[in-house]
C-alpha cells in the first residue's frame, strides 16, 4: 500500500491537477454545468494552499494517487484518481481521515457526498457511514459565484480516539 504523507507546497501543482479530474469525473454530471465549467485546474489549486495542514497525500509529489482532507469535525474532501481506485487507497485515506477526527477529539464526523455519486456512496456506506439526509450547501465559490448542490450527508461515530464501526 502506498504510505499516506502530510500534503506540502510541492505537491499542490499535481494535487491541484488530481482534483479537477477526480472531482470532474466523479461530480461533474451532477451539478449545475456553469459551475463544473467554472472548475478548472487553477480553481483547485488557488484552495489548496489552505488546506495544506489538514490533508494527507499518497503517492510522490510529481504525481499523486489520492488525498484526503478533514475539517473540524468534517471528512472534507477524499479523492482518489482513476488509476488507484480499487486498489484499497480510498479506504486507506477514509480510515487515517477518521483517525484523525478521532483524534482531534470528534465524536460523530460527517460528510457530504454529491447526490447521484453511488459509487462513492456506497464506499461510504461500506465504511460505517450512515445516511443521514439530503442537504443544499452552496459550492465554494468560484469566478466570484457560489451555486446550489444538493448533498447526501453521512455520519459516522468515532470512537475511543479511533474510527469506530459505525
Amino acid at each position: 500500500m502506498t504510505p499516506l504523507r502530510w500534503m506540502v507546497e510541492a505537491d499542490l501543482p499535481a494535487v491541484a491537477e488530481l482534483w479537477h479530474g477526480a472531482w470532474h469525473d466523479a461530480h461533474g454530471t451532477l451539478v449545475d454545468p456553469s459551475l463544473a465549467a467554472l472548475r478548472t485546474p487553477r480553481s483547485f489549486a488557488e484552495r489548496l494552499p489552505a488546506m495544506l495542514t489538514r490533508t494527507k497525500v499518497a503517492g510522490p509529489t510529481e504525481a499523486p494517487l489520492g488525498f484526503c482532507t478533514v475539517t473540524e469535525d468534517e471528512l472534507d474532501h477524499l479523492f482518489v484518481c482513476r488509476d488507484a481506485r480499487g486498489t484499497g487507497l480510498a479506504a486507506a485515506l477514509l480510515a487515517d481521515g477518521e483517525h484523525r477526527l478521532a483524534g482531534l477529539g470528534v465524536r460523530r464526523a460527517w460528510l457530504a457526498c454529491a447526490v447521484g455519486n453511488e459509487r462513492a456512496q456506497r464506499f461510504y456506506h461500506k465504511a460505517g457511514w450512515e445516511y443521514f439526509g439530503r442537504v443544499e450547501i452552496l459550492s465554494t465559490p468560484v469566478g466570484g459565484r457560489s451555486f446550489p448542490v444538493l448533498y447526501d450527508r453521512f455520519e459516522k461515530t468515532l470512537l475511543d480516539g479511533a474510527a469506530g464501526s459505525g
